[in-house]
């Protein structure tokens, strides 16, 4: 089969060729049909400090994915042959204190597709049933591949209330674009985009976004404050990983709001403790992936609404052959989500 793979360190990736896997107790083998890149996937690509402590060649790149079964093995029930599914893409062990207390989603024995094993960048992918989401067969397979970031933005947004809140979503690549895009959703009164990328920024208006922020352009503290009466916005999602976004984004936090943070820096963020979270009394939530298996029933359930502007935030295509074009555009930053299929 067709795979796109990491095969040594350094920068870059390769389309090769391997066996089909073959499938064991408790899992399924996956057609894929259409596979999108994920900035995990780019950090591979480019080889960054994550990737060289993280990743350990060869490995087959890629977790977000549709497709359709083809193989189940014996013990398996709840899937069958000819399911469309996508895949959760943390593995867990089931056994932790984590996993038994309804918290797998931080199970300290987590193993990620495409990140620790062979992952969906490949014709053919085998994953556990337990981890498989049937998927609804009237939906195109480009926008079932973008699911798994889309339960990352769901689970960001949704970690309190938003219904009639107003919500800064700091850095829109294509997770923060998704922030956006649930945000107006699901009822946030307000949305606030803040990005540097004029590109993006633009994208970010078009899936909802009322007011827009660049901060090379304009002091965005004085920009929120002058947009919320003074007060600050009640919800911060965090999507950008900039120490100076995050650190910043605590001064327009208003009194009791929510930080809720997904992006992750590289630098140490200074905080000022006292004076912007205790007696601002505000909550922070640190999100990892997708709460098993809530957020993925409410990824369901919004596709089905037909309330989120799918067609808006993949904004390209490609066959695998030419996957070095999408991860071009995802080092430029001018896309939103781009898909890869299998198949020219």
């Amino acid at each position: 089969m067709k795979v796109i793979e990491k095969f040594e360190s350094g920068k870059g990736l390769r389309l090769s060729e391997r066996e089909i896997p073959e499938i064991g107790p408790g899992e399924i083998l996956v057609k894929v049909m259409a596979a999108s890149i994920c900035g995990t996937d780019y950090h591979i690509y480019s080889w960054d400090k994550w990737s060289q402590k993280r990743i350990k060649p060869p490995l087959v790149a890629g977790h977000e994915f549709a497709g359709e079964v083809v193989k189940v093995y014996d013990d398996v029930k709840r899937i069958k042959v000819g399911d469309h599914v996508s895949s959760e893409t943390h593995i867990v062990c089931g056994i932790c204190e984590f996993c038994r207390t309804g918290r797998s989603h931080i199970c300290q024995n987590t193993k990620i597709l495409g990140v620790d094993i062979d992952g969906a960048f490949a014709e053919y992918v085998k994953i556990p049933a337990a981890n498989a989401i049937i998927n609804d067969k009237n939906v195109a397979p480009e926008y079932l591949s973008i699911q798994e970031p889309l339960g990352n933005a769901i689970h960001t947004v949704l970690a309190g209330e938003i219904i009639g809140k107003s919500i800064a979503v700091v850095g829109c690549g294509p997770i923060g674009l998704l922030a956006v895009n649930v945000a107006k959703a699901t009822g946030a009164s307000k949305i606030i985009a803040i990005e540097v990328n004029d590109y993006r920024l633009n994208l970010a208006k078009e899936l909802g976004a009322t007011i827009l922020i660049n901060p090379l352009k304009e002091d965005v503290i004085k920009r929120v404050l002058e947009e919320t009466n003074g007060l600050g916005v009640d919800v911060v999602t965090e999507m950008s990983g900039s120490k100076n976004a995050i650190e910043s984004s605590f001064k327009y936090l208003k009194l009791g709001g929510r930080m809720s943070m997904l992006g992750i820096s590289n630098e140490n963020i200074s905080i000022d403790a006292a004076n912007d979270i205790v007696f601002k009394g505000i909550t922070i939530n640190g999100v990892v992936g997708r709460e098993m298996y809530k957020t993925w029933n409410q990824v369901n359930g919004l596709i089905a609404s037909g309330n989120l502007d799918l067609n808006k935030i993949v904004t390209h295509r490609f066959s695998f052959d030419e996957f070095e074009k999408g991860m071009e555009l995802m080092g430029k930053g001018t896309c939103g989500k781009v898909v890869l299929y299998p198949n020219n």
